[in-house]
């Protein structure tokens, strides 16, 4: 089914939350669960973590800058930059070597390792793959104006998803250009480009560059 599913996705070696994975077939599943996830894997985790207030696991290496806010259930793992005014909701899992810049907010979210979301982002109920990049001012909408269920709309036609809040799912090593609305149930495939101040909607291929609504390129 379009290439949507967790395999085609990410690499589920790149996050510390793989076993938020086991058992099923589409990454939002995952979405209802992120929480109560953190939660249990928090409290194994070794002292290279820090528990920091209520169900906050903040690892030694990582950098965590004054004036971040940080509301459990989260985990901020090795080497991770939390960077000025950054604004983590909860049901936050950031991967090492992430970076949460500027004035960013995160709200039950996965970022694999090295993903960056780094100047004026909002994140939330997505799932953002190894390495994965928004630029600047590049946001997930992760609620649908008429408040319905979200919907992923695909060449082979709509799977319903049974959930009112559902951003994007962004494959490993997308690039997002600056500016851009990820509209409510988008998967963008592994290794693909969005246009700066893009509009998108549904399934974006793997490997393809998005210009604009029905115009797609496959990378050569």
């Amino acid at each position: 089914m379009s290439e949507i599913r967790i395999m085609d996705l990410f690499d589920l070696n790149e996050t510390i939350g793989a076993e938020l994975f086991e058992g099923l077939t589409y990454p939002w599943e995952a979405l209802p669960k992120i929480g109560d996830f953190i939660r249990k894997l928090g409290a194994t985790l070794s002292e290279e973590y820090e528990k920091v207030g209520e169900d906050v696991w903040i690892a030694r290496s990582a950098t965590v800058f004054p004036s971040a806010y940080i509301h459990g259930p989260a985990i901020i793992g090795k080497n991770a930059e939390v960077r000025h005014c950054a604004f983590i909701r909860g049901n936050a899992v950031v991967g090492e070597g992430a970076v949460v810049g500027n004035s960013t907010e995160l709200k039950n979210v996965v970022l694999f390792n090295k993903v960056q979301v780094p100047h004026y982002n909002y994140v939330g109920d997505s799932i953002l793959g190894y390495r994965a990049h928004m630029g600047a001012g590049s946001i997930t909408s992760n609620v649908k104006s008429d408040k319905l269920l979200v919907k992923v709309h695909t060449p082979e036609g709509d799977i319903e998803t049974g959930i009112k809040k559902f951003g994007a799912m962004i494959g490993d090593l997308v690039e997002v250009g600056c500016g851009s609305i990820l509209n409510p149930g988008s998967v963008i495939g592994r290794e693909s480009n969005i246009y700066p101040l893009s509009s998108v909607r549904g399934v974006v291929p793997a490997h393809s560059i998005y210009k604009k609504q029905g115009e797609i390129a496959q990378k050569v």
